[in-house]
């Protein structure tokens, strides 16, 4: 299934995205899409509907991010080796641990605010993990029976504040740094999620290349990691680090964002987002 959520901002609807790529409306059918729909027996009860009964969304709304009660919004850094190549830093011996906060969650295609003082604001695809069920000191070959499903997630980042300290998440946590979906996608559908193509534009060049495959540290080490560390709930998200290209790699000269810019990234499977940066005017 492909599970979203679309409308005015605060106040969306559940949707599914049916076998022809329409959006239909799950209003009539759940109130919302969150822990308790995510979870294993709200997963089966919606495997049980039929989206061709349900009414066609037309006009192409707004799209949120797909569920909400999200909890934690985990991510993973440098885990990819190339990745971590072109920043400079040492391949991880364990996967490197840090939060966004949740205020930063924004739809796939709403605008990506740059922050004020911000001089180097940058982007990151990312394949997001979204756990379906308890998971608390798991093991890696149990990992993914608590994963509900998957979707795509721009990390996005102000390296100048990232980098201030020895801790990260200031420069991923301001509004419109989390930007998710447009869809979470169930595991039925993803059957082997290290095998997924990724990539991101910039003002239509390609800037970075992917697969899952060249992940450091796979998602069920990962969710097996963490969950040693933190309990993992149903809604809980985790970004699970992105490949080369970002623009703080880019030699000999770094570029990072600004307003105007545009921003086009997907995942095989998972869909496409697409957002503009425009300058904080508060």
């Amino acid at each position: 299934m492909k599970l979203c959520r679309y409308g005015k901002n605060g106040f969306e609807k559940p949707g599914i995205i049916d076998a022809d790529g329409r959006l239909r409306d799950l209003s009539k059918v759940i109130e919302n899409i969150g822990p308790k729909e995510l979870a294993p027996r709200g997963l089966k009860m919606l495997a049980k509907i039929k989206p061709e009964a349900l009414a066609v969304i037309a006009n192409g709304p707004r799209l949120g991010a797909p569920f909400v009660g999200i909890g934690k919004f985990v991510a993973i850094g440098l885990n990819y080796s190339d990745h971590a190549k072109e920043a400079g830093m040492a391949i991880p011996s364990e996967p490197i641990v840090f939060m966004k906060a949740t205020t930063s969650i924004s739809g796939p295609n709403d605008d990506v605010i740059q922050p004020k003082r911000s001089t180097k604001l940058d982007w990151e695809v990312e394949l997001g993990i979204v756990i379906g069920s308890k998971a608390q000191y798991v093991s890696e070959a149990q990992a993914l029976e608590h994963v509900a499903g998957y979707c795509v997630v721009n990390d996005v980042s102000e390296r100048a504040f990232q980098m201030a300290t020895g801790q990260w998440d200031k420069g991923k946590s301001f509004d419109t740094a989390g930007p998710i979906g447009p869809w979470l996608v169930t595991t039925d559908e993803i059957k082997d999620p290290q095998v997924l193509d990724m990539w991101l534009d910039l003002n239509g060049k390609r800037m970075q290349s992917g697969n899952t495959r060249t992940m450091i540290f796979n998602c069920a080490q990962i969710v097996s990691h963490v969950s040693h560390y933190m309990t993992l709930m149903p809604g809980d998200v985790i970004c699970t680090g992105t490949p080369p290209g970002v623009g703080l790699g880019m030699k000999p000269n770094p570029v990072f964002l600004k307003p105007g810019d545009v921003m086009t990234l997907g995942i095989r499977g998972l869909g496409e987002q697409k957002q503009k940066v425009v300058a904080y005017s508060g």
